[in-house]
């Protein structure tokens, strides 16, 4: 995970001095290969560094490494230098001189997906690190945010997710308004009493990024409306409980999938006191291990890296950035301790070991 992530760092000039992004994929070799699923994408992009910039977050909290708070203000200067003057977040780099995707549909500045993401990154950002440029870029891209009309739910619980950070140990009644309204619209899309991505979607509701579920039951606690919790129970036991069981037997599964799957059950654990759900947490967790069609590890705990998924009973051979994010980010146990042992030579990119501040 955390050797992976270093393999795949680069420096990115153009975005700051500092600046650090991860490498969307890498092939079994560890050479890295530009995203180009839906057309020229990039090497990198603000989606990864800002779920990474909260994993570094999290580990420079704890650990207090040096190496950790190398990666929270390099991955913080990348994002800050892909924000526009309106606030607005570029998603892709076509090159590691960091030269902007302005075309690509999924680059184009303010793009659901990325601007939430940078949202809750930033929001998360402003609990660990004194850095003023942080609260700035925040309230910039937020008003993108709030001005934002039919989106997806699997984005709204993104906007959600920054809103319960911001909101942390204060009393913003404006915050909570927004938590209460954003309740209702994903209350609203369900079907069958499953809580589903969008409007259009139909069926089982895919689990990449699916997280409504628990940041549903965290507003019900927050606001003291035991609705949200029920609904979330009752989506929960529809739409994980089976798959877990069946250790994700399904024709493709990804880290983010199983990590979004984590997230749920183990915040459903947490507010409701239910034991079913930390053992479903635990169960999908073990994903990683060999718990899988595949009955192989996903997570190469030798070779520091997470796959890119198991396709049709086989562990991918890919490795790139969000497996290994997102991997790390649901084992954080595991992460902690292999950080704790880690110098800044594993730690970090290896075009940062001669300078001065690695």
């Amino acid at each position: 995970m955390l050797r992976q992530i270093a393999r795949l760092g680069r420096a990115v000039p153009r975005a700051g001095e500092r600046a650090l992004a991860i490498a969307v994929y890498a092939d079994a070799a560890d050479e890295t290969v530009a995203a180009r699923e839906a057309g020229t994408e990039g090497v990198a992009c603000v989606d990864d560094a800002a779920r990474a910039l909260q994993l570094y977050c999290d580990l420079w909290d704890r650990t207090r490494l040096p190496w950790a708070r190398r990666w929270c203000e390099g991955l913080l200067d990348f994002i800050l230098g892909m924000q526009d003057d309106d606030g607005r977040f570029v998603n892709f780099i076509l090159d590691w001189d960091g030269t902007p995707n302005r075309e690509g549909r999924t680059s184009v500045a303010g793009g659901a997906f990325w601007q939430a993401r940078a949202a809750v990154a930033l929001a998360r950002a402003s609990r660990s690190l004194d850095d003023e440029r942080i609260d700035l870029a925040l309230q910039r891209g937020w008003q993108h945010v709030l001005g934002a009309t039919e989106v997806p739910s699997d984005v709204r619980a993104l906007h959600m997710t920054a809103a319960f950070t911001m909101l942390d140990g204060t009393e913003n009644a404006g915050l909570r308004q927004l938590l209460g309204a954003w309740s209702d619209e994903l209350m609203a899309c369900r079907q069958g009493g499953m809580l589903m991505n969008s409007a259009f979607e139909r069926g089982h509701p895919h689990l990449w990024g699916h997280v409504q579920e628990g940041v549903l039951a965290d507003a019900g606690v927050l606001l003291e409306r035991s609705d949200l919790v029920d609904a979330a129970r009752t989506s929960a036991d529809l739409v994980f409980a089976g798959v877990v069981t069946d250790g994700f037997d399904l024709p493709r599964t990804q880290p983010y999938d199983v990590a979004s799957s984590v997230e749920v059950l183990s915040t459903l654990s947490k507010v409701t006191g239910v034991a079913k759900y930390a053992a479903q947490a635990a169960s999908a967790r073990s994903w990683f291990d060999g718990r899988n069609p595949a009955a192989q590890p996903v997570y190469d705990r030798s070779a520091g890296r997470v796959a890119d998924g198991v396709d049709e009973c086989r562990v991918s051979t890919s490795s790139g950035a969000e497996a290994n994010i997102v991997g790390a980010q649901v084992l954080l146990d595991d992460a902690l301790t292999l950080a704790r042992g880690l110098d800044s030579h594993e730690a970090l990119p290896a075009s940062l070991l001669q300078a001065p501040d690695s």
